[in-house]
């Protein structure tokens, strides 16, 4: 699998690019600038010479030619930045990762974007994309490390069964990694504002805490998933964005 990261050039993008990388995935790092890409993808490599990692640095039209996308800028160019490849996503699962967050005084608190969420701002962006909300409470520098497993639940939420299909093989193929079908992508509002609690906590106890939920066993799964279709309106199926039932493998 081809996956293209936008904007990854930031902490969450280049840990996230050594960690797929190990994993044998082939990995493009994007960025506005090619050569801030390549910059990047020299450290990473450097930083692991005995894992002879693979990566192709590129600028973020480059890096959107992948399979899948994941969109690693700062929250506030999240939608942009996808509307800039809008041609080059459509149709391809699209992974949200930004928290749109403000430190006030000795607090991070969460922002609300126009949309809701910022996920939900990259999908109004690009429609024909499928974007999914995952992965916003792995703690960079855990993720970067490698040769290290991270013990952490990753919430997914997207409202295309393809999205959740293609981002649960991602997360699960992360060692320590559980993946959790949180819903609709209508609930990464109080996903992506929960690292404002993640990164209080952080500072307070000097630590770097991860989300771990109980009572849900490792073979659990639903028994159902709906999926917003675009076309519903179209066929007089409840107007836009009625939920079309699908039905996943027990």
């Amino acid at each position: 699998m081809h996956i293209g990261l936008l904007g990854g050039t930031g902490p969450a993008g280049r840990a996230l690019a050594a960690r797929l990388a190990s994993l044998d995935y082939q990995v493009t790092i994007g960025s506005r600038s090619r050569y801030r890409a390549m910059e990047i993808r020299d450290t990473i490599v450097g930083r692991w010479p005995d894992h002879h990692l693979v990566i192709d640095a590129s600028d973020n039209e480059g890096a959107a030619s992948a399979e899948v996308i994941v969109i690693a800028t700062p929250w506030d160019g999240a939608a942009e930045t996808a509307l800039s490849v809008k041609d080059a996503l459509a149709g391809k699962v699209v992974i949200s990762m930004a928290n749109a967050l403000a430190r006030v005084g000795g607090e991070f608190q969460p922002l609300v974007p126009p949309r809701g969420s910022v996920a939900a701002s990259v999908q109004a962006a690009v429609p024909e994309a499928l974007v999914a909300a995952a992965m916003h409470h792995l703690p960079a520098k855990e993720l970067g490390a490698i040769d290290q497993p991270i013990d952490s639940d990753v919430l997914i939420c997207t409202d295309h069964l393809r999205a959740t299909e293609v981002t649960t093989e991602i997360v699960r193929a992360i060692p320590g990694l559980r993946a959790l079908d949180a819903g609709h992508l209508s609930n990464a509002t109080p996903i992506e504002a929960f690292t404002a609690v993640l990164l209080q906590l952080n500072v307070r106890y000097k630590t770097r805490v991860a989300v771990k939920l109980t009572g849900i066993g490792e073979q659990d799964a639903p028994t159902s998933r709906v999926e917003v279709s675009g076309r519903a309106a179209e066929n007089g199926d409840g107007g836009a964005g009625a939920p079309v039932p699908v039905h996943d493998e027990a």
